[in-house]
């Protein structure tokens, strides 16, 4: 694909092999075709590795969290489980929204949790609203002491953001959309990595091993869960579409 972006005729073109198209430069059509091209430039030279929440890495574009945030603000969820932990600053961006609300409790899993991170997040001031749980997520052992933190009718959302590989997620998505409540999320992270086998630090068999494969193997077997876009709680612009690392990652359990 080439793209010639021509400020002082303000169009686009893109050419792909005998097609040519053009819009205006100032169209939603080229604003989401060089959002495409902004989100892969941007993964290989690591932006989404540059941000921090309350000094903590979180390893996110803040596209990502703003729309996540407006979930959490939606669902008012109990509890927030999410599979990879890292170096924490997801667990606190979700604690420091459950404080808001005044509400919610934060589960976070990892197949190895770091000793002074585990102390470091515990005693923070937002670590009463965090459980840790070590283990391999895809595993019934781990998955069995994860219900056991939540209540019978608790509001669960579930966040899925450790290996991405398709076997991985798609044994978290069988294990952990038990959790979801009617009208409630299961979402799946970085399904972006279809669009990356071309790109530098992507890799070709990412085309078929990738969450987005998961989630559809998932959905041909669970009718109880749809595939949507969460709705804007707020918006003035004809766009439809995210710019986002989780395209398609979404699915609702339905009412």
């Amino acid at each position: 694909m080439k793209l010639i972006i021509d400020t002082e005729s303000q169009i686009l073109t893109v050419t792909e092999g005998d097609c040519r198209q053009v819009f205006p430069l100032y169209a939603r059509e080229a604003f989401e075709i060089i959002s495409r091209q902004w989100l892969r430039v941007g993964w290989s030279l690591n932006y989404y590795l540059t941000f921090t929440w309350l000094g903590r890495p979180v390893v996110q574009i803040p596209e990502d969290l703003v729309r996540l945030q407006e979930v959490i603000c939606q669902i008012r969820p109990d509890f927030i489980v999410e599979t990879g932990v890292y170096k924490g600053g997801s667990l606190l961006f979700h604690a420091s929204l459950c404080e808001v609300l005044g509400k919610g409790h934060v589960v976070g899993i990892d197949i190895h949790i770091d000793a002074l991170l585990r102390e470091d997040l515990l005693r923070h001031p937002l670590g009463a609203r965090i459980s840790l749980v070590e283990g391999n997520s895809s595993s019934s052992a781990v998955f069995a002491e994860v219900a056991g933190l939540i209540p019978p009718g608790a509001v669960t959302l579930v966040l899925l953001d450790s290996s991405h590989r398709r076997d991985h997620v798609r044994a978290e998505l069988e294990l952990y959309s038990a959790l979801v409540t009617s009208g409630s999320y299961i979402a799946v992270a970085d399904g972006l990595m279809r669009d990356l086998t071309d790109v530098p630090g992507g890799q070709l068999d990412w085309s078929t091993d990738n969450p987005l494969a998961a989630i559809e193997d998932f959905l041909e077997k669970h009718a109880e869960f749809e595939r949507v876009t969460p709705p804007r709680l707020f918006c003035q612009s004809d766009l439809r579409e995210n710019i986002t690392h989780w395209p398609e990652g979404w699915l609702r359990r339905k009412s």
